[in-house]
Order: C-alpha cells, then sequence, then structure tokens
C-alpha cells in the first residue's frame, strides 16, 4: 500500500543529533562567590546607619532590653534623637553643649503634704477651713479634729486645779503669819506673866527678912515667878518655829510644788489642745485636699506649695551631668504650656539617684541613674507655670553657656 509522502514523519536521529549539537556549543563558567562579598558589606554599612538615623521601634526596645546605648563604648557618644513632645522621650544631647532631660514643674521647696500633728492619735477629721486655691500664711488653721471638746475639757480642769493650788498655796501662808503672831502674842503674855511674878517674888523675899510673911508665903512666889519663866521659853519656843526660814518654807514650799505641777499640767493640757488643729507649716497656696470631714487621715491631708515661684525639677543623666553648670540658661516646654519656659539652673543635687520621671513609651529606659537638677524660672515664666504643678516636661539646658 502506498502511503501519502505528506503524513509521512520522517524518523530523525534525536539522540545524535542532540550529541552533535552539545558538541558544537561551549557550556558557561560558574560565576565567583567572592563577589558577594561586597554586596553583603554594604548591605550592612547601609543598614547600620539608615537604623542609627532613623532608630527604628526595634532597634531602640533592643537598646532598652540590654542596657546599651548607640556610641557608649567609645569616648563621644552618637546623639539621640529627639522624639516628639507628646512621648516625653528622654534625650541625651541635640548638639554640643546641649542637655536635654525630662523634669516636672514644682513650687520652690517643693509640694509639702501637711499632716496631722503628733498628738492627734485617732482623731477624726471635723471640718476644713480651707480649700484648693485658697492662700495661707505660716500658723493659719488649715483643719480641726474631733478631738477638740475633750482636749478643752482638758485645759478648764487644768486652769482649775491651779486656781485651787494658789488657794492652797495663800491659806499656807496665812496660816503661817498668823500661827508666828498668835505665838509672839503668847510669847509677849507670858513675859509680862514672868515680870509680875518676879515682882511678887521680890516684895514677898523683903517682907518675909522682915518677918511679916512667912515661908509659905516666900515659898509659894518662888514657885510662881519659876513657872512663869517657863513659860516664857515655852512662848519663845513655839515664836521660833514660826521664825525659824526652813521650817516655814518647808510647808510653803509643798504648796508651791503643788502649784507648779498644777502650771506644768496646763501647758501640756494647751499642746495637747494645739494638737486639734492642723495648722500651715509656711505660707503657700492650697494645691490639694486628700481627706475629707468624718476620715481618720492616715497620710498627708493637704498639699501645700509656694507658688509665688515656680522651679522646675529636672534629672540629667550621670554621664551628661559634668555638662551642667550653676547658672546655665534653660528653655522648658510641654503641651500643656502656651509657650516655652526660660529660666536658670539654681541647684544641682550632690548624690545620684534612680529615674522617676519616665516617659510613655515602652522601650525607654525607666532604671536610669541620674542627678536633680533645679532650675528657677524667671517672673514671666513662673506666673504661667504656677498652676502646672508637677506638670512633665522637656527641659533643655544650654550648658556651658551661662548668660
Amino acid at each position: 500500500m502506498t502511503q501519502d509522502p505528506k503524513t509521512v514523519t520522517p524518523e530523525l536521529p534525536l539522540e545524535d543529533s542532540g550529541m552533535a549539537h552539545a558538541g558544537s556549543v561551549s557550556q558557561p563558567k560558574p560565576r565567583s562567590k567572592l563577589l558577594y562579598i561586597p554586596v553583603v558589606m554594604a548591605l550592612l554599612f547601609t543598614g547600620a546607619v539608615v537604623g542609627m538615623y532613623f532608630q527604628p521601634p526595634a532597634l531602640r526596645a533592643f537598646f532598652g532590653v540590654t542596657g546599651l546605648q548607640p556610641g557608649a563604648g567609645s569616648d563621644t557618644p552618637i546623639a539621640v534623637a529627639i522624639q516628639k513632645v507628646k512621648s516625653q522621650e528622654v534625650v541625651a544631647v541635640i548638639s554640643e553643649g546641649d542637655v536635654v532631660a525630662l523634669g516636672r514643674v514644682i513650687p520652690k521647696g517643693d509640694v509639702v503634704s501637711v499632716a496631722t500633728p503628733s498628738g492627734a492619735g485617732d482623731a477624726r477629721l471635723a471640718e476644713l477651713r480651707v480649700k484648693v486655691g485658697q492662700t495661707v500664711a505660716k500658723g493659719d488653721v488649715l483643719a480641726v479634729l474631733d478631738n477638740l471638746s475633750t482636749l478643752e475639757n482638758g485645759v478648764a480642769t487644768a486652769r482649775a486645779t491651779i486656781v485651787v493650788r494658789e488657794a492652797t498655796l495663800a491659806q499656807t501662808t496665812a496660816t503661817i503669819r498668823a500661827s508666828r503672831d498668835e505665838a509672839q502674842a503668847a510669847l509677849d503674855r507670858a513675859e509680862a506673866t514672868a515680870k509680875n511674878a518676879q515682882s511678887d517674888m521680890d516684895r514677898v523675899a523683903s517682907l518675909f527678912e522682915r518677918g511679916v510673911a512667912t515661908r509659905a508665903d516666900l515659898d509659894q512666889a518662888v514657885a510662881t515667878a519659876a513657872e512663869a519663866g517657863r513659860d516664857v521659853e515655852r512662848a519663845i519656843a513655839t515664836l521660833s518655829r514660826y521664825q525659824n526660814a526652813e521650817a516655814t518654807q518647808a510647808d510653803i514650799a509643798v504648796a508651791e510644788a503643788n502649784l507648779a505641777a498644777a502650771r506644768v499640767d496646763l501647758t501640756r493640757a494647751e499642746q495637747m489642745l494645739d494638737s486639734a488643729y492642723v495648722r500651715a507649716p509656711s505660707a503657700g497656696t492650697v494645691l490639694d485636699i486628700n481627706a475629707r470631714a468624718g476620715e481618720r487621715p492616715s497620710g498627708g491631708i493637704i498639699d501645700l506649695g509656694d507658688t509665688s515661684q515656680m522651679t522646675v525639677e529636672a534629672e540629667v543623666y550621670q554621664t551628661l551631668i559634668g555638662r551642667v553648670a550653676i547658672g546655665d540658661p534653660v528653655t522648658v516646654s510641654a503641651e500643656a504650656l502656651l509657650q516655652d519656659l526660660t529660666g536658670s539652673v539654681t541647684a544641682i543635687g550632690l548624690e545620684i539617684g534612680r529615674q522617676s520621671i519616665t516617659s510613655d513609651d515602652p522601650a525607654a529606659n525607666t532604671d536610669a541613674r541620674v542627678v536633680d537638677v533645679i532650675v528657677t524660672l524667671d517672673e514671666g515664666s513662673s506666673a504661667l507655670a504656677k498652676g502646672f504643678t508637677h506638670l512633665e516636661t522637656i527641659v533643655r539646658i544650654d550648658a556651658g553657656r551661662v548668660e
């Protein structure tokens, strides 16, 4: 049977042709791996520069966990980027000579938490005599405790006791004076009687010598004169008891000691009475009230501060405190403030402590070692800040440029 030449597929020698083709084309040489090293190094360098410049959250979290700081191993630390004000992130150095740290606004001398007096015991708060924002002077009564009536009764009792002791002393003095006068009168009477008895004895003796009086009359006169003499001696002894200073002062001293003790009791009662009042330890403004009438205070009941002069307490890293000096100009900023505040460094702490002002960034270092720096605000800035006690701020110190 004859086939159509168009439908017949010729058989090709695939293997032979493939082998022939493979033998005719040269294969490519493998590329060297050393060419990748510069590329990898360039990528690592670029990544390091970008990471240090932009400070991504992952890198900040790494530094926060490990406690490392960029460039801390060198003599010149790497500047840390300033975060937004609302994040309140602590910065180290924004330019050479500038130190920036977190701070808080406080009245001059800080806030005083006024507590109840030491002798108040478990007394409750009966009355508040001030309100928030009120200005008070030193010694003003801020609150009254409910033990006031009891302590007032104690003062009244002590005063009454003094009256009784004074009357007792007066009575003792009067009694001694009357007894002395009575003894003196008795002595005068005894001396007069003795004088008369002596005269009678002399007269009877004269009559006896002339034979007019008997021996019995003479003996009787002598006995009477002798008895009168003994009465005089007895009266002198009695009077001497009241003329002796030691004997007289013994009775008076007891009465005076009782009176002194009563006066001490009155002083103690008056001091206890003062413990019923909560007084202002210094002049200032009432910033907050932490207790209400009927409560038993367990701590400070009123926060008091001198807002006539506001300051800022800044916490500067211990590694940067050497840049700060008294008199350095300072700029203070915060979102709550209408404008930046200005002032100068007036005090630098002598002790390195643990950081107490922290930002709201979860990656922030919360265990830094810092030194407290006090910034006194200018008059205008102080007036603007007087209503922002404990406001968290960012403090920029122009270190080394004292005006």
